[in-house]
């Protein structure tokens, strides 16, 4: 069949991969894609927002599935339209989307469906937000309502910080995003994501995984998009899956069907995993970035047959099927990456990379410009790589990114610490 993947980043490119080696894909394209995903796709150069023209190429290329790969197109409804047109997809409605485009309104189902996540508090005024932070136990988590690219979380640890994030967020620091804010508790744990295949009713559990948020070895400085992660995550344990499961993802499959708005798609549930047992931080409304690089180098079965089945309301007819082996994924990004990342630098050695044993790599921000490979973004490239353990992935993974000549690049050189301290 005739596929289209929409997006641009790592997450795209490890779905294509994934998609361009099942035996169902007859054609795959991408809008826009990138100089890596070239390698498995035909690119088409239509903006991921331009829902006209994505209607438009499915209708003339007879487009039979459409995989829909970033937040900001569910949120803008791209899903409902490619429905009105009779285009079949995968990737939830803008109204079910909203558990990712609205934290406030995934609090507020959690509250009313009694789902264990943090305490909390909706503001739509700065006044009336530093009143109630003024004398909030710290640290206090601040966060703007909407989407912000994964930085839109400030964990404030004195109450000058916390009146400073208010302020900022409402002052337009992430847009219309922060026109709203949630204030909640901090909670004391170790976090991990779960992602979960729902057709509207049914559920189809994948695997559990683990990134790393802040941009410097030892977990410091800035929340990032995420700068690697690994699957399996050993400290989600059958018990914690049981207990998401029930406490956390039924009901928010049946709150959700209760409200009219369906969730046929992936859950990314964020979990801190705390004494009192899994609570859940946030969803998103899509695979992850970069958990989905290691969730497809682990899948054994065809990713095409499972995201149809979603979109066909067939879940039960299917199963998911992983290998025995880790995987683990290190993000190579731009200097200066996450506040203002060098663009336009030249990118040598990816081949000597992939050549290391088990290692695949994912392009995130990058274009081929002369023959070469220029990097243009923030977090640029996702060197993957399988393992008997983590550790074997890891060690393969930071080979393959010694190899790679760009100076302009970083990494951290710390990915699955957590794993390897565990072993």
């Amino acid at each position: 069949m005739k596929i289209l993947v929409i997006g641009s980043g790592g997450r795209e490119h490890s779905l294509c991969w994934a998609i361009a080696a099942s035996p169902l894909t007859s054609k795959l394209y991408c809008a826009p894609g990138n100089a890596g995903i070239a390698n498995v796709a035909e690119c088409v150069a239509i903006d991921v927002m331009d829902f006209d023209r994505i209607v438009a190429f499915a209708r003339e290329k007879q487009i039979e599935f459409v995989v829909i790969g970033p937040d900001n197109p569910l949120a803008g409804g791209l899903a409902d339209r490619l429905a009105q047109a009779g285009i079949k997809h995968f990737g939830p409605s803008k109204a079910a989307a909203e558990l990712e485009w609205s934290k406030g309104f995934t609090k507020e189902l959690c509250e009313a469906e009694g789902i264990p996540t943090a305490r909390f508090k909706r503001f739509t005024d700065a006044a009336a937000a530093k009143d109630y932070a003024s004398d909030h136990p710290l640290p206090v988590v601040i966060k703007a309502d909407g989407l912000a690219l994964g930085k839109g979380v400030i964990i404030a640890t004195t109450r000058a910080e916390a009146s400073a994030a208010i302020d900022s967020m409402f002052a337009g620091t992430f847009g219309a995003s922060g026109q709203s804010i949630v204030i909640e508790e901090f909670m004391q744990g170790e976090e991990a994501s779960y992602f979960v295949l729902c057709d509207g009713e049914n559920v189809l559990p994948l695997a559990a995984a683990q990134d790393h948020k802040r941009v410097g070895d030892g977990d410091v400085g800035p929340n990032t998009g995420g700068m690697g992660a690994y699957s399996p995550a050993a400290v989600f344990t059958p018990t914690i899956e049981r207990q998401t499961m029930e406490r956390i993802i039924l009901p928010t499959v049946r709150g959700m069907k209760a409200r009219g708005r369906p969730f046929k798609g992936v859950f990314y549930a964020g979990l801190m995993l705390t004494a009192e047992g899994p609570k859940l931080i946030e969803y998103n409304a899509r695979f992850g970035d970069p958990e989905c690089q290691v969730l497809m180098m682990r899948l054994k079965s065809d990713i095409v047959t499972l995201l149809l089945a979603v979109a066909d309301g067939a879940l039960k007819t299917v199963d998911a099927r992983w290998r025995d082996e880790a995987a683990l994924t290190v993000v190579m990004a731009a200097r200066g990456y996450p506040e203002a990342p060098l663009k336009g630098t030249t990118i040598r050695g990816l081949d000597k990379a992939a050549a290391v044993e088990g290692v695949e790599i994912f392009h995130a921000g990058t274009v081929a410009k002369d023959g070469a490979i220029i990097a243009n973004g923030g977090r640029v490239l996702n060197i993957t790589a399988l393992g008997r353990d983590v550790a074997e992935a890891k060690a393969r993974a930071y080979r393959a990114v010694d190899l790679i000549d760009w100076p302009e690049g970083f990494t951290r050189r710390d990915i699955g610490w957590r794993a390897v301290g565990r072993s």
